[in-house]
This record gives C-alpha cells, sequence and structure tokens, in this order.
C-alpha cells in the first residue's frame, strides 16, 4: 500500500513537471525542485551509465530496475506524459484562435524567468555583463536569421527533442522555450493533439523520434550540460540568461504582420493582461521555490 501511495504521490508531481513544461518559460526542473525531487531525477537519470548497460545486455532487468530507481523514473514520467496528453490540445485552440494574447503570455512568462535566472547570480563583474552581452547578440541573432519555418524531417523532429530535454530538467530553462526557438513548438503540440483526437499513423512516428530523441538527449547532451554547470556554473548561467533574454524576439506577440491586421485595438490591453499573468505565474512559482529550498 506504501508503494502504491508513493507511486500516486510522483504520478501527481510528473502531472506537474509535465504541464510546466508544455508552457514555455516555466521550468520543469523549477516545479522538480519546487516539489522537492530535483535532486532524487538528476540523481536517477545519471545511473543510466555504463552499469545499467551491462545489467541491461545480461538480461538482468530486476537490478537494473533498481538501480536506475525505476518505479520513481516510471511513475514521474507517465505523469508527465499523461499532462502533456491532456494539455497539447488546450495549447493548440489558443494558439489558433488567440495567437496574440497566449504569445503575450508567453512572453510574460519568459521575461518573469530571465530576471530570476540572473537575480541568482551574485558577485557580477565585467567580464560577467560582456557574457551577459554575448548571449543577449547570440539569442537575437540565432532567432532573427533562422527560418520561421524549420524542417518537419525526421531527423530534425529527432534532433528537436534531443535538445529540449536538456532545458526542461535545468531550473529556470524551459524546454518548450527552447522548441519555440527551433520552430518546432506548434508542430510538436499539434502532433500531440492530433494523436489524442484519435489519428495516429504519421504522427505517431513523428512522436515516437521526439521521444527517442529526448532520450538520447537526457542521456548524452545532459551530462555536458552538467559538467558545464559544475565547471563553469556562473559563466553558464550568464551566458543561458542572455540567450534567453535575446531570444524575446521570437515571441514578441506583435511579431506577426498578418495576424496583427486582423486584431481590433481591443486586443491589445487583453494582451497586457495576458503578458502580466503569465509573469506572475513565474514570480508565485520562484518564491514558492525558494521558500521550498530554504
Amino acid at each position: 500500500m506504501k508503494n502504491i501511495t508513493s507511486s500516486l504521490v510522483t504520478l501527481a508531481k510528473g502531472v506537474c513537471m509535465g504541464a510546466a513544461d508544455v508552457i514555455p518559460g516555466v521550468s520543469g526542473g523549477t516545479i522538480a525542485l519546487l516539489m522537492g525531487i530535483y535532486d532524487k531525477l538528476i540523481a536517477s537519470i545519471n545511473a543510466v551509465d555504463a552499469t545499467a548497460l551491462k545489467l541491461l545486455f545480461k538480461g538482468k532487468f530486476k537490478e537494473l530496475w533498481k538501480h536506475i530507481n525505476g518505479p520513481f523514473l516510471f511513475s514521474l514520467i507517465a505523469g508527465i506524459l499523461l499532462s502533456i496528453l491532456l494539455i497539447a490540445n488546450a495549447m493548440q485552440f489558443l494558439l489558433n484562435n488567440y495567437p496574440i494574447h497566449t504569445w503575450a503570455f508567453f512572453f510574460g512568462l519568459i521575461v518573469a524567468s530571465s530576471i530570476f535566472l540572473l537575480k541568482e547570480i551574485k558577485d557580477w563583474k565585467l567580464k560577467d555583463y560582456i557574457s551577459l552581452c554575448v548571449g543577449i547578440v547570440l539569442g537575437v541573432v540565432i532567432c532573427t536569421l533562422s527560418p520561421t519555418t524549420t524542417p518537419d524531417s525526421l531527423w530534425f523532429i529527432f534532433l528537436s527533442g534531443a535538445i529540449a530535454i536538456c532545458a526542461m530538467i535545468l531550473p529556470g530553462i524551459s524546454g518548450s522555450f527552447i522548441l519555440l526557438i527551433l520552430g518546432k513548438y506548434e508542430y510538436i503540440m499539434g502532433t500531440i493533439a492530433a494523436i489524442t483526437n484519435g489519428e495516429f499513423g504519421y504522427n505517431l512516428l513523428v512522436l515516437a523520434l521526439f521521444a527517442l530523441g529526448a532520450i538520447c538527449g537526457i542521456i548524452t547532451f545532459s551530462r555536458v550540460i552538467h559538467w558545464l554547470l559544475n565547471r563553469y556554473n556562473k559563466e553558464t548561467m550568464i551566458v543561458l540568461s542572455g540567450f534567453i533574454i535575446g531570444s524575446l524576439v521570437k515571441v514578441w506577440p506583435w511579431s506577426n504582420p498578418e495576424i496583427v491586421a486582423a486584431q481590433d485595438s481591443l486586443h491589445i490591453p487583453g494582451a497586457i493582461l495576458f503578458a502580466l499573468i503569465g509573469l506572475f505565474l513565474v514570480i508565485v512559482i520562484e518564491l514558492l521555490s525558494k521558500r521550498k529550498r530554504g
């Protein structure tokens, strides 16, 4: 009974993480920190190592399950997937019917996230300000020079999953935001929404490759990121913060002239309100997270 209760609690925490991962600007890693499972999550991910592979190839599945803390990982991942499947339809509806208000909400989320990231950095020096400027310029350049549409090829879907998952496990960095930069947020949300509506076939293949990319990314790229954070924590976070600030040009609500032309002037107060709601949401999450850490 105790194990079932523990699994259900972990499942519920996974649902919360999944909801955060769907929304650009809200970090699933921050939610994991808030829920008190971040260290356990990182330890479980890092347990997928050479020892785990040896146990797998030797057919010692029981020992493998114990080595990677299988009950915890399975319940958490199940919760994340359940949440994403439930929310994808809603996000697709909002992006199609209320694009400016939705992007304004995302804009507020990301502005607040970048502010909190910068507040975590102490003892600023000249080189830190230079690193921040480099990150901002890099974000602006990548977002303005990159095409508005990226390939829908399966190899790029795989790559998007690998890159986005690394951001999802870092507190303060949003994996969905990375998908926005890659031009694949609406595509992946649309794919998930199609599957939930019973449209399988090619959509399942796309989602499977995205998931496979995420698995490969979390095993490989995440180790590189954590190495950087362990060796050059301050410098890495400053450049990442600058990149996020510069990338705001990608989610500016009024960047699409055609969509703006279809709106009346009354949409502006609503968009501002939604941006403020996004800002407030991140503030609440971060304050709760700090209280948990304190």
